[in-house]
């Protein structure tokens, strides 16, 4: 009767150990593992709590690193502590259990009696513990952790000393699945972030094709312009910061990108950043980025231009456009050669080179408290200066052959020449707005000539200042806004109305259509003022 009752109780054990296996299989996190594996423990109806213990990777230390949140013992004034705290193996208490091969069980109150007693052994004396049983946690033939149950003293350890090394080997392999699991879902991670930052840069570079213009090259054989060019063959190749000099319209990205272009970047993106068409409360997103929820707004995670740039060059277009307090947060960001997105936890080392550009005198917007002077002179390592369109006429036949060939092809009109009375009139013109006046000029002739040839030129009038304002003057003037509807109203006009798509009026103003659309709102522009 015995031994059939032995059998009968093996028999059993061996149904438990297969129930036990199959419901760890299948576990892929700790939180859920804590949980099975209490539930599968108490079926075996003489094992109450549990706890392991898991080993340091350099086998020194062990901490509390599985339990089920579901016992008394975790309400302890104590349990944080205790939770946290990193214990020495050699403890008199570990290394014996990691060095046996049987299971170890331990009166609670014999071990605080010794003169050296664990702060975990103490804590167990707190929360009512008896007596503990401990077996190694073994993957392999290397030690991982170490298992505690709570188990009557009158249970027959050493007759079940098998099982209990069953349940340990199960609980080792089901650890085994989650460190595995835990590595997959890290590698998803990195391949998640690394897809989204390719889907930044993918969008990014769709904004710059459809916003940039295509020019193949610089062009000026000017004095002022070679100078220029040395200057940047000088600094090209090197990663120092850049700070380009120039009034609107002068070229200064076009310089900007020749430097990335031949630099040893020059395989990674060029990111540009307007600081003057960014609202101030969005200026620190789009360089540093976002996390989802840091702000109101912020539905999802946004990469900012820092990490987009990384390995890259960031161009900080109209960088005396920036706020006072983004020009510290700048500033931390290119001594540190780090970043922290909003609402983010922790930096991210960032290897940008910075190239910015600005139209202000900036030791002027020093003086005026507008610019801060240590970051001043963080960018100005290696200033270039670019020349007015006025200080080199003899560029301006080169520009403005290079524009009627480009318009000329793009608005499909046959214009392949400018009379020289028109050139003459070019040439002697003071360009307030530079090439890129030119450039716009240019277009608007095309435009309006119906020949094969610009015989004539409609420069603006340009006013005497030193000349007083009459009456009559003074009637004709109109406000920004003013002369900006007009010139979209003209446009539109052109374009029949039509705004996106090629040959729309947001191609022909070079502007994107929701930034026109923007305009056409806010300058009270309605579909009957076209007819």
């Amino acid at each position: 009767m015995m031994a059939n009752a032995e059998i009968r109780q093996r028999e059993n054990e061996k149904s438990l150990l297969l129930s036990f296996s199959n419901a760890l299989a299948s576990i892929r996190n700790k939180e859920q593992l804590a949980k099975e594996f209490s539930d599968e423990l108490r079926k075996f109806g003489v094992i109450g709590n549990y706890s392991l213990r898991l080993l340091s990777a350099d086998q020194k230390y062990h901490q509390m690193y599985l339990y089920d949140a579901r016992d008394a013992f975790t309400e302890h004034p104590g349990f944080n502590h205790i939770l946290t705290m990193q214990c020495d193996v050699n403890d008199g208490i570990t290394n014996l259990v990691l060095d046996s091969q049987e299971p170890l069980s331990f009166n609670i109150q014999e071990l605080n009696e010794r003169k050296t007693v664990p702060p975990y052994v103490k804590w167990w004396r707190e929360i009512g513990l008896i007596e503990l049983t401990g077996l190694r946690v073994r993957l392999g033939e290397v030690n991982i952790g170490i298992l505690w149950l709570s188990i009557p003293q009158d249970y027959d350890k050493s007759a079940n000393a098998l099982l209990l090394k069953s349940i340990s080997s199960q609980i080792a392999i089901a650890l085994s699945n989650i460190h595995s699991n835990e590595k997959v879902v890290a590698q998803l991670e990195v391949i998640e972030k690394y897809k989204q930052q390719l889907e930044e840069e993918k969008v990014y570079l769709r904004e710059e094709i459809q916003t940039t213009h295509n020019y193949d090259e610089i062009i000026g054989n000017s004095k002022e312009m070679k100078k220029t060019f040395q200057m940047v063959s000088q600094v090209e190749a090197t990663d120092s910061t850049v700070l380009i000099l120039g009034e609107t319209g002068t070229g200064k990205e076009l310089i900007a990108r020749a430097i990335h272009n031949n630099s040893p970047r020059r395989d990674r993106l060029m990111i540009k950043v307007n600081c003057a068409t960014l609202p101030a409360n969005l200026i620190e997103s789009e360089l540093f980025g976002h996390e989802k929820g840091s702000f109101t707004g912020a539905t999802e995670r946004r990469v900012g231009k820092f990490e987009l740039a990384d390995k890259g060059t960031l161009f900080l277009d109209e960088i005396g456009e920036l706020p006072l307090e983004l020009q510290v947060k700048l500033l931390r960001a290119l001594q540190e050669k780090e970043i922290e997105r909003i609402g983010g936890r922790g930096t991210i080392k960032v290897d940008v080179r910075i190239i910015a550009a600005t139209n202000r005198d900036l030791e002027k917007e020093m003086a005026e408290g507008r610019f801060r002077s240590d970051l001043y002179y963080r960018i100005n390592i290696f200033p270039i200066s670019l020349p007015p369109l006025r200080s080199r006429p003899e560029d301006i036949p080169s520009l403005a052959s290079h524009f009627l060939q480009r318009f000329s092809k793009k608005l499909g009109k046959p214009i392949d020449a400018i009379g020289s009375n028109a050139m003459r009139e070019l040439t002697q013109y003071s360009w307030p707005g530079n090439i890129r006046e030119l450039e716009h000029l240019i277009e608007r002739s095309i435009l309006l000539t119906n020949g094969t040839m610009i015989k004539e030129i409609q420069l603006p009038v340009m006013r005497d200042k030193n000349k007083p304002l009459t009456s009559e003057t003074v009637t004709c003037l109109k406000t920004i806004d003013e002369n900006e509807r007009d010139h979209i109203l003209s446009v539109l006009k052109y374009c029949r109305g039509r705004i996106g798509g090629e040959g729309g009026a947001a191609e022909r103003l070079g502007v994107p259509k929701s930034t026109l659309n923007s305009k056409i709102k806010r300058l009270g522009i309605r579909r009957e003022h076209l007819y």
